[in-house]
């Protein structure tokens, strides 16, 4: 599934910003990250890989840009001296007034926690 996706760098996180990757692309690189898994072979999605809490909450990957909930859990599993990485590493000033609303504001988050995800070591 890796070679779907896109690398996992700045880059992405600024065309994930400007939208320039689509929802369903956002979230597959998310889950990705979070450890899930699809099994060709049995089309289904393995989550052995998912952190407990993150399994137990949602055994199936849940869509981080059409609801709510995921992700106030992604914004939480961010530690504090994280939480600002997008101003801090990219400069991103955020979406200006009036033109942004709750799927902006959800890909900001998956952008953030992706950049947090890099900032601790991690790729795919």
């Amino acid at each position: 599934m890796t070679n779907k996706l896109p690398p996992l760098n700045q880059d992405t996180i600024w065309s994930i910003l400007k939208e320039e990757i689509d929802d369903e692309t956002v979230n597959k690189i998310v889950w990705h990250c979070l450890g899930y898994r699809y099994d060709e072979v049995t089309n289904a999605w393995d989550n052995s890989q998912v952190a407990t809490d993150w399994r137990e909450a949602y055994p199936e990957p849940p869509d981080f840009i059409a609801n709510r909930p995921p992700t106030v859990k992604l914004t939480r599993s961010i530690p504090k001296e994280n939480k600002q990485l997008l101003k801090e590493k990219l400069g991103f000033k955020g979406y200006k007034i009036g033109e942004f609303g709750p799927r902006q504001t959800r890909r900001a988050t998956a952008a953030n926690w992706l950049l947090n995800y890099i900032e601790q070591g991690n790729s795919y």
